[in-house]
This record gives C-alpha cells, sequence and structure tokens, in this order.
C-alpha cells in the first residue's frame, strides 16, 4: 500500500506525543540544523526528536539555510535519522515499515552526501540566489505528496540513484543549488554526484541502525560490511594510485607535473581514419569531459591517439584526477598502464581483474554490475602492449575487445561504465578495419598560444627564478631554423629545449645548421650531453654526477645506451637488471666499481626508474628516451661497420646484426633517429656501409645464417633472449627479424643516397634481387618466410618503409600488401594479379607493363601513378584515387571504377573491354572530370560515353 511521505511524518509525529506541527515558515530547518548540533555533542533525547518532528515537514527542510551552516559545522545528519528508527521503536514496541526506515534514513544519507560534495567547493557561493528559499519551499511541499510503497522502497534501498525517491529529492537540491553563479547543467552535475554518493551513507546507516531495522531490511548486515568496505578500497585506490599521478615529478625536476600542465588541443578522426582538416580543433580536456557526461554516448570508446612525445600520458595521470575530485562517484576513474599488462585473456573484464590487484574487484565477482559504482578506465598506451608473440591477440584484436566491452556497457543497464584509451598513431597502420565506436581525436602540435601558456607556467616555477626562461625569443627569432620551430610544438621536446636553455646547456649554434633530418637528434643528443654533465651539481655549479655514480661521462653514456637496447628488446618498455648487467660485462670500463647498487643509484640519475609493478626491472621515464639511446647504440656499430675490410670483421658484424636486430622490428622512431645520427658522423663511408648490409640482406635471403649446420646466430640470440625471461620468439622468429630490420635500413640508406648526386648511383637496394628478364621471387619468398610471425608483420614493420622501392619485374602474386607505403616504388613488368592492395599508397608509382588483374585497391591511393601498358582487368579500384593517373594504352576490361577518383587522367589508347564484352563498372560516385584520351580510347562504353557527352 502506498503511503504519502507527509503521512509517514504524521505517523512519526504521533508516535512521538506531537499533536500539533508549528507553523515555522521563517525558520524552516532550523531544529534539523539544532537538533544536528546537539547529537554532536550529547546522546539522543526524545526531546531533541520531538523538536525535530514538532518544528519540520522533513529533515529536508535544513536545505532552506545557508548552505554554509550544512556544510561547514561537520553535523551528524545521519544520527538524527538513526535516532527516530530508534526511538519509534522503543515508543511503539513494534518495527517501522520498510517504507518507513527508507524515508527516514534516505533523507539523512542524502544531507551526508550534499555535505560531503558541497565542501569540495568552499570558494563557490552558494546563497547568492535571493529568491532560492521560496523555490525550495515549494519542491519540499509538493515532495510530501510523493507516494512510497514497499516495492519503491525495496528499489531505493538496492540502487538509490536510480529511484523515484532520489528524483523527488533532486529536485529539491537543483532548486536550491541553481544561483546566479551556478548554470542549471552544473547544478544537475552536482546533484547526481550527491545522489549517487548518498548510496555510501545509507550502506553506513543501516548497519549503525542495528536492532532498529534488523527485521525489516532484508539484505544481511555481512552484505552491507562488504559493500561498505569495496567503497572503503575504492577510495583507498583513488588516494594512492590517482590522486598522486599529478603530484608525479617531471623526470628529475623539482617541480610537479600539474604545476606546467596545459590543456591540449585536438583534431577529430573521420570514418577513413584522417584527420578531419576541416573541423575546428577541439580542447581535449573539454573533449574528454563533453563525451564522458553525454548520457547519449555510451557506445562510444574515446580513442585518443598521438605521435610520440604530445602529451597522451600526462594527459591521462591529469584527466583521471580531474574525474576523482570533480565526479567521483558518479564516475570512478582507473588508471591503467598497457605496458604493465602481461596477462590477456578473450575479454577486457577478465584483463582488468588480472591487473587490477584491488579488493574492491578481487573480492567481488560482481564489480562491473554493482549499479552502484561506474567506472572510467583509462588505458594509457595501446602501442605499448606486450602481445607480440600471441597468435590469438594482437593491436586489431585487442581495441575490439575494448570495443565490445563498450557495447555490453551500453547493452546492459547493470553495466554502464566507460573506455578511454590512448596510444601511438603510428601503431594503427595496417589495421584492416578498426570498431565503428570509437570516438577519435588526434592529439595536436601545440600552436604559438599553447607554447606561450605553457612557457609561463614554466618561467613562474621557483626554481626557474633568475635563470633564462625567455625561450619563446629565440624561437620566434628570424635565425631559429624552422626544424626546430617546428619540433617545439612537440610538449616533450619543448620542455627539453626549455630546460637545456634554462641552464645554458642548448647548443644554438649547432640548432642553426640543422635541417629537417638532424634537429630531433641534434635536441635528443644535446639533452643527453645535458643530463650527463650537468643534471646533478652544487649551487656553485660543480657536477656531482661523477661522485654519485663514480663513471665518466663516457662510460654513464655507454651504460644507457645499453640499457635502451635491453629495454627496447624486451618489448620497449622495461628490462631486467640482469640483462643489462650482464651486457654491461663486455664493456671493460664500465666493469670497475659497477655492482649492483651502484648501476641502480647510475640509472636512478638518467631519467630511469624501478618499472611499476615489476620487481628487478628498469624502465626509462619516456620511451623517446629509449628509442633514441637505442638508434645511437645501433649508429655507433652502424659506423664501425662501415670501416670493415676483414672476413673475420665481418663474421663479427654478423653477429652484431643478430645481436642488435633479432629483438622484434625497429619502430618509425628509431629509424628517424638512426639516419639523421648517421647523417651527423663527419666521412661516413656510406657506400661501403650499404655494400657489407646489402651483401649481409642477400646471404640472408639465401638461408646462410639460419641453415648453417653449426650453432646459428639466432639460436645464439634466442638463448639470450630466453635466459633473460623474454620467451616471445623461436629461432626462425629471431632471423626474420633480423633480415626485416636490414631491409628497413637498407630502404632508408637508399633514401638518403638517393638524395646526394654522388652516391645515388651507389646506393640502390633491390629488395627482390637484381631485375632479370624473368620474374624475380625473391621478396615474394620472405613474405611468406615473414608468416611465421603474428599478424601481417611484414605490412606493419616494413610496409610504411617502401616509399621508393626498386621493385622492377617482381613476382607479388596474391600477396598481401594492404596498407603498405609504396608511393614512387618501380613496380614496372611486375605481377601484382589478385594481390591485395587495399588502401596502399601507389602514388606517383611507375607500374608500366605490370600485370594488376584482378588485383584488390579499394580505397589505394594511385594518383599520379605510371600504369601505361598495365593490365588492370578485374582489378577492384572502388573509391581508389586516380586522379592524374597515366592510365594510357592500359587494359581496363571488367574494371571497377565505383566511386573512384579519376579525375584528369591519361586514358590515350586504353581499352576498355574484351572479346567477351566485360566493360568497366561506374556510378555516380565516380569522378570523371577533365580526364584526357578517352576520345581515341577502345571499347569505351557507349552510356560513359553518353554520360560525359563524347557522341
Amino acid at each position: 500500500m502506498k503511503k504519502r511521505l507527509s503521512q509517514i511524518w504524521q505517523q512519526f509525529q504521533q508516535s512521538f506525543s506531537i499533536e500539533e506541527r508549528l507553523n515555522t515558515t521563517l525558520d524552516t530547518g532550523k531544529a534539523v540544523l539544532e537538533a544536528a548540533k546537539t547529537l554532536k555533542e550529547q546522546s539522543p533525547s526524545l526531546e531533541i526528536l520531538q523538536s525535530v518532528l514538532q518544528h519540520s515537514s522533513s529533515l529536508l527542510d535544513v536545505l532552506c539555510l545557508p548552505v554554509v551552516q550544512v556544510v561547514d559545522a561537520g553535523l551528524p545528519f545521519a544520527s538524527i535519522g538513526i535516532a527516530l528508527l530508534k526511538f519509534y521503536r522503543e515508543l511503539t514496541q513494534q518495527d517501522p515499515s520498510l517504507e518507513d526506515c527508507v524515508f527516514i534514513v534516505s533523507q539523512t544519507a542524502y544531507l551526508e552526501s550534499a555535505k560531503e560534495i558541497l565542501s569540495l567547493y568552499p570558494s563557490v557561493d552558494w546563497d547568492g540566489e535571493p529568491n532560492n528559499n521560496e523555490i525550495v519551499r515549494k519542491k519540499l511541499q509538493k515532495l510530501k505528496d510523493f507516494e512510497l510503497d514497499y516495492q519503491l522502497a525495496t528499489n531505493t534501498i538496492a540502487c538509490f540513484h536510480e529511484s523515484e525517491l532520489a528524483k523527488a529529492f533532486n529536485q529539491v537540491l537543483m532548486a536550491r543549488l541553481t544561483t546566479v553563479k551556478t548554470t542549471k547543467y552544473q547544478a544537475h552535475l552536482l546533484t547526481e554526484r550527491i545522489a549517487w554518493n548518498t548510496h555510501r551513507y545509507l550502506i553506513k546507516a543501516w548497519i549503525e541502525s542495528g536492532e532498529a531495522i534488523k527485521n525489516v531490511i532484508q539484505p544481511s548486515f555481512g552484505y552491507w560490511q562488504q559493500e561498505q568496505q569495496n567503497f572503503q578500497s575504492i577510495n583507498e585506490y583513488l588516494q594512492a594510485h590517482i590522486a598522486t599521478r599529478p603530484l608525479d615529478k617531471l623526470l628529475d625536476e623539482n617541480f610537479l607535473i600539474k604545476e606546467v600542465y596545459i590543456p591540449l588541443k585536438s583534431q577529430p578522426i573521420d570514418k577513413n581514419g584522417s584527420i578531419d582538416k576541416n573541423a575546428d580543433a577541439l580542447d581535449l580536456d573539454t573533449w574528454a569531459k563533453r563525451n564522458l557526461l553525454k548520457p547519449d554516448n555510451l557506445e562510444q570508446v574515446m580513442f585518443i591517439q598521438g605521435a610520440p612525445g604530445r602529451g597522451k600520458s600526462v594527459f591521462c595521470r591529469i584527466f583521471a584526477d580531474w574525474v576523482r575530485q570533480h565526479l567521483h562517484p558518479l564516475w570512478t576513474p582507473i588508471l591503467i598502464r598497457l605496458r604493465d599488462i602481461d596477462f590477456f585473456e578473450l575479454r577486457l573484464e577478465d584483463i582488468l581483474k588480472a591487473e587490477l590487484k584491488v579488493s574492491f574487484i578481487q573480492s567481488d565477482d560482481n564489480w562491473l554490475t554493482n549499479k552502484n559504482t561506474r567506472f572510467l578506465f583509462i588505458l594509457d598506451g595501446f602501442d605499448e602492449l606486450h602481445i607480440e608473440a600471441r597468435k590469438d591477440l594482437n593491436l586489431e584484436a585487442f581495441i575490439k575487445q575494448v570495443a565490445n566491452f563498450q557495447q555490453d556497457c551500453q547493452i546492459y543497464q547493470s553495466m554502464g561504465h566507460r573506455v578511454l584509451i590512448t596510444g601511438r598513431s603510428m601503431a594503427l597502420q595496417n589495421i584492416s578495419e578498426l570498431p565503428r565506436n570509437l570516438e577519435r581525436v588526434e592529439i595536436s602540435e601545440m600552436d604559438g598560444q599553447l607554447q606561450e601558456k605553457w612557457l609561463k607556467k614554466w618561467s613562474a616555477l621557483p626554481d626557474n627564478q633568475g635563470k633564462p626562461t625567455d625561450l619563446q625569443k629565440f624561437l620566434q627569432n628570424k635565425r631559429c631554423p624552422a626544424s626546430v620551430q617546428k619540433l617545439a610544438q612537440e610538449p616533450l621536446l619543448l620542455y627539453l629545449l626549455a630546460a637545456m636553455y634554462r641552464d645554458e646547456k642548448l647548443g644554438i649554434d649547432k640548432l642553426k645548421e640543422a635541417n629537417a633530418r638532424t634537429a630531433k637528434v641534434l635536441i635528443y643528443q644535446e639533452a643527453v650531453n645535458w643530463v650527463l654533465t650537468k643534471q646533478r651539481s652544487e649551487a656553485d655549479g660543480t657536477n656531482l654526477n661523477n661522485q654519485i655514480t663514480k663513471q665518466l661521462p663516457e662510460d654513464l653514456k655507454r651504460i644507457l645506451t645499453e640499457a635502451a637496447v635491453c629495454v627496447v628488446q624486451s618489448g620497449g618498455e622495461f628490462a631486467s637488471m640482469s640483462m643489462l648487467e650482464a651486457r654491461l660485462e663486455e664493456i671493460e670500463k664500465a666493469k670497475y666499481n659497477l655492482g649492483d647498487e651502484s648501476l641502480k643509484t647510475t640509472l636512478a640519475a638518467f631519467y630511469i626508474r624501478p618499472a611499476h609493478q615489476q620487481e628487478g626491472r628498469v624502465e626509462f621515464f619516456h620511451k623517446s628516451f629509449s628509442e633514441f639511446l637505442f638508434a645511437e647504440r645501433l649508429k655507433q656499430n652502424m659506423q664501425s661497420w662501415s670501416e670493415l675490410t676483414s672476413e673475420d670483421e665481418i663474421k663479427q658484424m654478423n653477429w652484431q646484426i643478430y645481436d642488435l636486430l633479432g629483438f622484434g622490428g625497429l619502430t618509425s622512431a628509431i629509424v628517424e633517429y638512426v639516419i639523421g645520427l648517421l647523417v651527423e658522423v663527419k666521412d661516413l663511408l656510406w657506400v661501403r656501409l650499404f655494400k657489407h648490409l646489402d651483401n649481409f640482406y642477400s646471404e640472408w635471403c639465401q638461408g646462410k645464417f639460419i641453415d648453417d649446420a653449426k650453432e646459428t646466430l639466432a639460436q645464439t640470440k634466442l638463448r639470450q633472449l630466453q635466459k633473460y625471461g623474454i620467451h616471445k620468439l623461436g629461432q626462425r622468429q629471431v632471423d626474420i627479424y633480423v633480415g626485416l630490420n636490414v631491409m628497413i635500413l637498407l630502404m632508408e640508406l637508399q633514401r638518403y643516397g638517393q638524395e646526394h648526386d654522388v652516391l645515388k648511383e651507389h646506393i640502390l637496394f633491390y629488395p627482390s634481387g637484381q631485375p632479370e628478364e624473368g620474374l624475380i621471387n625473391q621478396l615474394l619468398e620472405v613474405i611468406h618466410y615473414s608468416y611465421c610471425l603474428p599478424g601481417k608483420t611484414f605490412n606493419s614493420m616494413v610496409g610504411q618503409f617502401l616509399s621508393g622501392a626498386n621493385l622492377r619485374g617482381v613476382n607479388l602474386v596474391h600477396t598481401d600488401l594492404s596498407y603498405v607505403n609504396l608511393s614512387h616504388a618501380d613496380l614496372s613488368r611486375a605481377d601484382l594479379s589478385h594481390t591485395n592492395l587495399i588502401r596502399a599508397d601507389l602514388s606517383s608509382a611507375y607500374l608500366i607493363n605490370a600485370d594488376i588483374r584482378g588485383a584488390t585497391l579499394v580505397d589505394a591511393d594511385l594518383s599520379q601513378t605510371n600504369l601505361i601498358r598495365a593490365d588492370l582487368s578485374g582489378a577492384d579500384l572502388s573509391y581508389a584515387d586516380l586522379s592524374d593517373a597515366d592510365l594510357s594504352g592500359a587494359f581496363l576490361s571488367d574494371v571497377n571504377f565505383m566511386g573512384a577518383n579519376l579525375s584528369g587522367a591519361n586514358f590515350s589508347g586504353a581499352n576498355f573491354s574484351d572479346s567477351f564484352g566485360k566493360d568497366i563498372r561506374w556510378n555516380e560516385d565516380t569522378k570523371w572530370e577533365n580526364v584526357d584520351g578517352l576520345d581515341i580510347a577502345k571499347n569505351v562504353p557507349a552510356a560513359l560515353k553518353q554520360q560525359l557527352g563524347l557522341n
């Protein structure tokens, strides 16, 4: 049976022998406030409770008073509700009904929640609207007519914020919080947060009510105590793992991350995975907040991508803490570095539970379906996942797991969680199809306005006072190279430039001579020299590094480069101390006085720290440092390889190649650094270096190193890796990675050589071997060999480096080359029949006389491509870009041109049909503007002629 709230209140008044309620229009709520003050000092009494019942229409009347009186005094409102139930039971000698308990305790729990949340905003004037009290009284009057029955009361106990009673309470609070300085949306958000927070105080009140309700409410005290422990565990997690993250220091500086943090800008990503340059730039923080708080956006994964050093991880830390401070428990942030995950399952839920060793998860199998908790999972660094060796999981599969989890959160009302995931843009290359429910943005470079904001914060730091901090003057100077100005748009590099400029260690003269290829390398070189020589010093400038580490700068640099090798070969994130110590044993100078503790001290001084959750391991503070120092190590070896002459030296080089490159794929960042470092080497013997690597590649393709009857180099490297806990590879995988990495280096050496007249004739790399009269199969065999690796490793690892490749006469029939970059490549006479070239970049490539029959080139870029006399019969070119392509003399029967861009293409002498009458296909989306040569082409369909007015 339904009971109005006014009836329940009158029932309590009668039970407490109150015959007539006084008219307290002007003093509404004061009785409640006075009772709370009294109960703070002494035990409850009948007189106190009678005063509350006599002079109030509900406990929520206290909301008519100034908020400062409610919040600042720290009054125990819950004690009033518990006392009312206990005294009612004593006075009537019967249990209160479920509806009675819920109505009384819900009010006090709601007030406790409001007191906690509103106290977080001491600077807000909640009492600035003089007409609010009258509006609140009207809402309270309406509340008296709310009807509560057993089912509604049960629903309130199970999940307060979803209950009808919560909605009624919220209307009162919304009216109270809407002031001149607070918008309705802000008031609504605070009200929602308070409603979500009320359940915690309800649980606490039920436990403390004890005997008064034990016969009324069904859930056991054990269940409530477990719920209370879970909430306490969540609070402890937030304090230990979220609140502390903005307090991290930036590298080895004395200031905190939050002291120099500024919101970055981002650009939306369109459905094709490209940056929508026509869209307005978005404030990244605002974008994330808006998406999180949109109730109709629950299906969408918030997906943030960006180049290295763009500030993805810092954003995650700052945003997680903002959610903790301003939204919890409406949203509870969970921050996970994906590099720390070692346990993978088929469902994201299982991965999360294995990773998060906290009691509110481990002790509750229903932690994801509890309606009273709602999580925002912030997954940082999808490019740092350790999933290389798993046959059943790759990055594409993991992202699909995340997308499926988010869809489940929309479908199942009891979940409702959100996921935000970040990572490097480059890692997404070669993923054939990303899920559709990704709301994607790319972090933009810092513009002048953001640089100015950051440098202003930088200048204001106490430790920077009295030091050079006017970096912006240098950047805006006409003598500052454009390449350096460009790099200063990256947050990490801007910090390095500012820090070295402050310490007067920025080699400005060197930077003035830098170009686009060498500028970033010079900045990292200067940064490494800076930390080696000036990072630890006395106030008078005395260098303390030697005293701390007992090492000379050149030995320290070697230690750092070996640490980088260990980290990169261990998966790019962290490495074992034992692996580093073993590699250092080969360095005579470093062996002296370098015990375990000394090594740890050395590493701690130079941007290396103990790995999170990984005992006995170390990691760099930023992935870019490990990549650069690995490149430094590789450059040192490549420089020495350029000077080799004897067979014994060549044999030693072969092992060094396996030692350095037999671990996984070189990232584009490492390759960029290596070439930039080599360019800086004076009088480098480029041609000899190229020939040594080219000979190695030829012998590798012939199987010389893997087919050896003795212990192979791959086996030696494999044993070395396995000794230090790296079990993701086998001998074949080590061998394949070596060959593919050498191919990448040869492609980059050729790219550099073609820019210089003295080198271009001598540095010519043929990945499939020298062209012959017939087809050559070497590259095809390499690609087939790479199938031993998981996923599309050749495409993702080598595909981005094939621009300008010499592939004349290559046989690549039935090969998957989707997403690869073959722009400017020479594929004349190549057999690409039935090859998968979906979204491949073939712009400005040479495909003269190429066999492309039956190939799939959907969404491929063939702009300005030379397709003279190419056979494209039966090829699928739907939505491909063939603008300004030369198709003169090409065979085009049965080609699918639907949606293709053919504007400006040359069709002179092209044959549009074969003897079987198979015409091309096109539709209204096919673009024919400014095509040339159709008037002298063969077998042009009549319908096309009519459409283009050629009759």
